[in-house]
Formats: structure tokens, sequence, C-alpha cells
């Protein structure tokens, strides 16, 4: 049985609903309180510290998720959007209660990473995670870079793997750390599938290295549903289900809409 599932069914109905709402309209809030009153130091009273975590001040291990990022006050509004149309697409794929575990497994994630160093960290890794998660599962969705130029998130996602490998290679110790840490809930999601789908590109790899001429029709990517190859399609992308008992590869369109495959007992 697999323990997602028997979590949801046990625990699924405690899972906040559109939580991404709140955590943007808290964001939002949190900028126009420092921005009309900079005296106040709200953010300073919200930061993930864990020396004040020590001495008793424990809201610091959630609020920190509701500081905002610098930002001009033009670019704040679309900076939260963005998190709220990732955050409400990974909902709407996942379901509230999985959503819910990926977003506090990074949170705790984070406050680890913090612990780990010994200062501070913010939540700055944990909101890429759900971008990168998000570049997952819609790979094509398409963004207006400087409102003009229209960019498949995936191709945004490359350059922040980029950046988190540029940190582990090249940032101090703490910044490694932090990094890795906190995107620990992507690879606990995604892992499976990517170590899947590494194998069968390796496995086709041999295949196709083992042929010293393909003929002109031949195919190497064909979808089980739709029977679509890339001769039929070249920018189809496809993909092997972790799910399915089996090798079976679908085009994205099929990927997450069909049956899944099970060997009969």
């Amino acid at each position: 049985m697999n323990i997602m599932n028997w979590l949801e069914r046990r625990f699924g109905r405690y899972a906040i609903r559109e939580l991404i709402v709140y955590i943007v309209g808290l964001n939002l809030l949190i900028y126009l309180l420092s921005y009309a009153y900079p005296q106040s130091n709200v953010i300073s009273k919200l930061s993930l510290d864990p020396y004040l975590i020590m001495k008793g001040e424990v809201w610091r291990f959630i609020t920190y998720i509701f500081i905002p990022p610098a930002s001009s006050i033009l670019w704040i509004f679309f900076i939260l959007y963005f998190y709220y149309i990732v955050g409400t697409g990974l909902e709407h794929e996942w379901g509230s209660f999985r959503f819910n575990i990926y977003y506090f497994t990074g949170v705790i994630a984070t406050s680890i990473a913090a612990f780990i160093i010994g200062q501070g960290a913010t939540a700055l890794y944990l909101n890429l995670s759900l971008f990168l998660a998000f570049a997952y599962i819609y790979p094509d969705y398409e963004i207006l870079l400087f409102f003009i130029i229209p960019v498949k998130v995936k191709y945004l996602a490359w350059l922040n793997w980029i950046f988190i490998a540029f940190t582990v290679l090249t940032a101090p110790f703490s910044s490694k750390i932090t990094a890795l840490i906190s995107v620990s809930n992507y690879f606990l999601f995604f892992g499976k599938d990517i170590i899947t789908n590494i194998k069968h590109h390796q496995s086709a790899y041999y295949r196709r290295k083992s042929f010293n001429v393909l003929p002109p029709k031949a195919t190497i990517h064909k979808c089980t549903l739709c029977k679509i190859t890339e001769n039929d399609d070249p920018k189809m992308d496809f993909r092997y289900c972790s799910t399915c008992e089996g090798d079976y590869e679908y085009c994205v369109n099929h990927l997450k809409t069909h049956e899944h495959v099970k060997r009969e007992k």
C-alpha cells in the first residue's frame, strides 16, 4: 500500500485547503506593514533564528514563511501572484493533503538546516522547491518574461538547478547545507520518477547504440494510449509511468490521465 495514500485516507480531512492563499496573503500583509511602519521591525520578529528559538520564541519555526521577498512595492505583487499560480497549480494536481505534505516537509527541512548550520535561514529555497515541482508537472506552462518574452517554465527550472548546483559547488558550507536540505521535499516526491526516467533513457540510449542505422520510419518513443510517436510530433515529450506495473510509456497529454496498468495476480 502506498504510504501517501494511507496517510491521505487517515488524515486528509485535516489538510489546509487553499494553503497558498493564506501564505501569499500573510506575505503581502507583512510586506505592507513593514513598508508602512519600518520602525516596527516586524520581519526581524518573524525570522528563523535558532538562537532565539532556543530562548523560547518557538513561533519562528513557522513564521519565517510569511516574510516576503525583498522587492519593490511594484514587483512584490507580481512575485506573490506567481507564488499563487504555482501553489494552486500544485494543489490542483495533487489535492490539498499532498500539497500540505510537500510544503510542510520543506518547512521542516529548512528549519533543520538552520539548526545544523547554527544560523538563520529564509524561505528562498523552500519557495524554489515549489517552483521546481510546478515545472516538473507543467513543463510547458508559459510565462511572460519581462512581460514580453514567452518562456516555458521548464527552461527557468533548468536555470534554477544551475543556481542550486553553483551554490553547492562554490558557496560556504552553510549555504550548501541549506540549498540541499531545503529542496529535499522535491526529491522525496519526484525522486522515484527521476530515477525511473534515467533508467529508461539509459536503456533507450543503449538500444539506439546497438544499431548502426535506424530505418527511416523507426521510432524510439510511442504513447501506449494514443500511439503517437516522435515522428508524428517531434516536439512531443514522452515519459514512462512509474505507477504502471511494467514499461509503459506515454505522451505528456496522457501521462496523468491514463488508467494505470496492473499485473493480474
